[in-house]
């Protein structure tokens, strides 16, 4: 009886450490049979292969959707799950609004593209490639140069926590000054950048724009990089009317970023955006 007894409670407590491990973050519903997304799980690799790629080609229609496209700079990356010495990217001068699953290339660390047909873009290979050698748990990166993000790096310094959103990124992102300006074409640029990523989900290279890394996925990379850059419109607006913004203090913007910072945040941000790029971009994934 007694051996019952403790065998349910056991089981009890089983069940209730796994729920608190499905249960990451306060948004996710706690009544049951709600509508909701959720992390999906892959029968084999192949399957999971298709979900980055499908996902990788959404992330670069939403930047494209966002405006961070500027010829053909900006890059996006994730690694292949059963090859992680190998990433999926975006063509080289293919336009962010034309990326689809056909046109997606695998490229090494050295650059050499293994699967697709198109070129790889110098830069990119020079810094993403450096950054996901030296952090083996970096599963995507994301950067471009955009209007924004690359007018609020030339400042040099981080963001300021003005805002929820703005709180996401408090102590969660760094400001790179080494190789500053200069383009990142040499392999010496991307070894001189790659240790800054160390346990942060963003950095704004000054003099040259924002980049966003994420240990979950492309999608989560993504968002952030997105919202990284409405956060320095924002910023940038409020400094111009000339009056010093009211900021969030650290013990609250600590609370904030926990709450609405994570990769998984991040994740589920991207998937209301995933599902109207379905609908409205059927070519996608010709």
């Amino acid at each position: 009886m007694l051996d019952t007894v403790k065998s349910a409670a056991g089981q009890k407590a089983e069940k209730v450490q796994k729920e608190q491990k499905e249960n990451v973050s306060l948004y996710q519903p706690t009544q049951a049979g709600r509508i909701f997304p959720e992390i999906p799980t892959f029968e084999n690799v192949q399957a999971e292969r298709l979900h980055r790629q499908k996902r990788l080609v959404a992330a670069c229609r939403a930047f494209a959707l966002e405006k961070l496209d500027y010829g053909f700079a900006g890059h996006l990356t994730i690694r292949d799950p059963e090859h992680p010495e190998l990433y999926w990217t975006n063509p080289m001068c293919v336009h962010f609004g034309q990326v689809k699953l056909s046109n997606l290339i695998l490229a090494d660390h050295k650059g050499h593209v293994v699967e697709g047909d198109y070129a790889i873009n110098r830069a990119g290979f020079v810094l993403h490639a450096a950054v996901h050698e030296a952090h083996p748990d970096i599963l995507a990166m994301c950067h471009a140069h955009t209007l924004y993000g690359t007018a609020f790096a030339a400042l040099g310094k981080p963001l300021a926590p003005i805002s929820q959103d703005a709180a996401a990124f408090f102590e969660d992102h760094v400001v790179i000054t080494d190789e500053a300006g200069q383009v990142a074409v040499e392999e010496d640029a991307g070894l001189a950048v790659c240790d800054w990523f160390t346990g942060v989900k963003a950095a704004i290279h000054q003099n040259h724009g924002l980049f966003t890394s994420s240990r979950h996925s492309i999608e989560s990379a993504a968002f952030w990089f997105m919202a990284l850059e409405r956060c320095c419109q924002q910023q940038l607006a409020v400094e111009a009317t000339g009056q010093t913004p009211k900021q969030v203090s650290p013990e609250r913007a600590r609370y904030s970023r926990e709450h609405v910072g994570s990769e998984y945040i991040g994740w589920l941000h991207f998937q209301p955006i995933y599902d109207h790029l379905v609908k409205t971009q059927p070519d996608m994934f010709a």
